[in-house]
């Protein structure tokens, strides 16, 4: 395992919510990481974002490390869910709720 994919795996291990994106939770730096955030908000989801434009061996071992080519990217206890698209999708159907709660991580109650 290379050092990016050691410290990748430290990131997503070791916190149950992981956004990689461009720029940070308070200060999104593309509308796609903009969007994952304000889902994640909405529901409430306490989430650590990685920022990838500070970190070029980040940026590019994401991709590798997921095999996906986009960024944002979601993980949640570890798992790989998706992009905005996924995430976005998975939110609308109510999926990405039931996820959470499915894993124990306890989301804002609509109301």
């Amino acid at each position: 395992m290379t050092d990016v994919n050691a410290r990748i795996e430290a990131e997503v291990k070791n916190n149950d919510v992981v956004l990689f994106m461009k720029g940070t939770p308070q200060f999104p730096m593309c509308g796609f990481s903009g969007q994952v955030v304000q889902i994640l908000n909405y529901v409430g989801v306490p989430f650590t974002g990685v920022n990838v434009l500070e970190d070029q061996e980040i940026r590019e071992g994401i991709k590798a490390y997921s095999n996906w080519p986009t960024i944002p990217q979601l993980y949640v206890k570890g798992e790989f869910v998706g992009g905005c698209d996924i995430t976005r999708e998975m939110f609308q159907a109510g999926e990405l709720q039931a996820l959470f709660e499915g894993k124990g991580i306890a989301v804002k109650q609509a109301g």
